[in-house]
């Protein structure tokens, strides 16, 4: 999965010399957590709702509220945005991009293309998006978790039981770390009916060294929502 399928193109940006107050006014109408800052044209910063909140006198400061005004409308962009943002290229993985917010612990990137122009964000939703894009858990597929043997052709062979029962594969992730020692952990999703499921349940155990450690079938009528 590429960045470039996944990202954002409408960017809300501004420049670096825009003033403090607008910036805080645009995020607040359009309810977003972040601003490129582009200076002819390229990108030189980022600036966050955390950026222009801790930039804006406490209201408990002895600042009356005219002279706020006024130091906002001063203050520019440049002056509180975060220079040299995350960026990662557009034909660069989902992947890849989740192992980077990960280890520099922020929720956005920047996207660029091959000539160092912004033209995209990429934020964690969209990498759920991806994510649940890739399990198929949307199309009301049967899940299995199969710990086997980590040798060449294991996956291979439960492949071709699928295959002789015309069933669909929707997804197949592998791990490693979750496996008992000398075995991959193998999750598949698979499109079928229910006299297909007893049969791959029962072709499956029937084979030594294969163990269904989960079988399931998502219920996605009622999901749990903010109360």
């Amino acid at each position: 999965m590429l960045i470039k399928d996944w990202m954002a193109t409408t960017i809300l940006t501004v420049d670096a010399n825009t003033s403090v107050m607008r910036a805080t006014r645009i995020i607040k109408e359009n309810n977003i957590r972040r601003l490129p800052v582009l200076s002819h044209g390229k990108l030189v910063g980022v600036v966050t709702d955390r950026d222009l909140k801790e930039a804006s006198p406490s209201s408990t400061s002895d600042v009356d509220l005219h002279e706020m005004y006024y130091l906002l409308s001063e203050m520019r962009i440049t002056d509180v945005m975060s220079r040299n943002p995350v960026c990662m290229k557009d034909d660069d993985t989902l992947e890849k991009a989740a192992l980077v917010m990960l280890k520099e612990k922020i929720s956005g990137i920047m996207v660029l293309d091959s000539k160092e122009n912004l033209v995209g964000l990429l934020s964690e939703t969209d990498i759920l998006h991806g994510f649940l894009h890739a399990t198929g858990i949307r199309d009301g597929a049967h899940q299995y978790v199969i710990d086997m043997s980590d040798e060449p052709g294991a996956v291979t062979r439960v492949i071709d039981i699928l295959k002789t029962m015309d069933a669909r594969v929707l997804s197949i992730l592998t791990s490693f770390d979750d496996a008992p020692h000398g075995k991959k952990r193998v999750t598949i999703r698979i499109s079928m009916n229910d006299e297909q499921t007893s049969h791959f349940s029962k072709e499956i155990n029937g084979l030594d060294e294969y163990n269904i450690v989960y079988y399931g079938k998502d219920d996605l009528s009622d999901l749990p929502g903010k109360r």
